[in-house]
């Protein structure tokens, strides 16, 4: 095959919850993706190997800016954070969206995605889905207890929280408990391809943290990202469960350490809604050029 029989496709790599290179979750976006079919999306997605690489197409939908599909190595998902997140990034960086009156809105699987552009401090929010929160089995809960290497102490009040990814989500004794936590991958992956969810979202609080009130580990072998350094869905589960629970005061997670990444994600609480967000830096700039 000709491998200059297509005109080069513009690309760029965002790197997303840091406002430092190389310190957050890196995605890969697409800009021009109106003549990819699925095929070829997956093909560019295993070959980025990235935890999730999305491609832009012209919006269908009236009312959104652009229309997002978003890949992880190994399927499509409906919706996932710091993709879209990223993806906003890149077109804003690259001229081709401007937000109007601040606001963006993304086109995806799941929906209307409503964004917000901080121009004060250059942060991106996502307006987390509408979600649902089924608490999980006794069975389950210990079974991803073991998983997690948590012992035989009473196991964490896991739910399945579904906003298009589901996290099987619950709040640990501490930060300091997230952080040592070494989970058995197989049994993770087996557990969330039974319960036909995402991955495993913990957290814990932080004493004496200046930087993060909270620690998060978003752990999702069955998605083809044995740890996703910094979630922008998993921390969305995070956000509504805490709601649900009476917390709606904002604060910062911090996430990626295990895995040699320091990310700060953002999360805002209104009377009517949730939002999730943080920096980005744009690290790649160029052209794939495809066969």
């Amino acid at each position: 095959m000709n491998p200059h029989s297509h005109a080069p496709v513009p690309f760029a790599v965002v790197d997303v919850f840091t406002d430092r290179a190389f310190l957050g979750n890196p995605v890969a976006v697409v800009l021009e993706a109106g003549h990819l079919d699925d095929a070829a999306m997956m093909r560019i997605a295993r070959w980025t190997n990235l935890s999730e690489t999305t491609f832009v197409l012209p919006a269908t939908d009236a009312g959104a800016d652009y229309r997002l599909r978003i890949f992880t190595p190994e399927r499509e998902l409906p919706f996932a954070g710091h993709p879209t997140l990223g993806t906003a990034k890149a077109l804003l960086n690259a001229g081709r969206i401007r937000p109007r009156d601040g606001r963006l809105v993304q086109q995806c699987a799941a929906g209307r995605v409503a964004l917000r552009v901080d121009a004060t401090d250059a942060r991106l929010f996502f307006e987390v889905p509408a979600a649902t929160r089924a608490v999980l089995a006794a069975d389950d809960r210990i079974a991803i207890a073991q998983a997690l290497g948590l012992g035989d102490a009473p196991p964490p009040a896991f739910e399945a929280i579904d906003l298009g990814p589901v996290w099987l989500t619950a709040e640990l004794s501490d930060a300091a408990c997230v952080l040592a936590l070494r989970p058995d991958m197989a049994a993770l992956e087996s557990i969330s391809r039974r319960l036909r969810a995402t991955g495993v979202t913990v957290y814990g609080r932080h004493t004496g943290d200046a930087q993060g009130q909270i620690e998060v580990r978003s752990l999702a072998p069955a998605a083809g990202v044995a740890e996703d350094p910094v979630c922008g869905s998993g921390n969305a589960c995070v956000a509504v469960q805490r709601a649900a629970h009476g917390h709606r005061g904002s604060y910062v997670a911090r996430q990626g350490r295990c895995v040699g990444r320091d990310g700060f994600v953002s999360v805002e609480y209104s009377a009517d809604r949730i939002e999730v967000g943080g920096m980005a830096v744009v690290c790649v700039e160029g052209h794939l050029r495809l066969p």
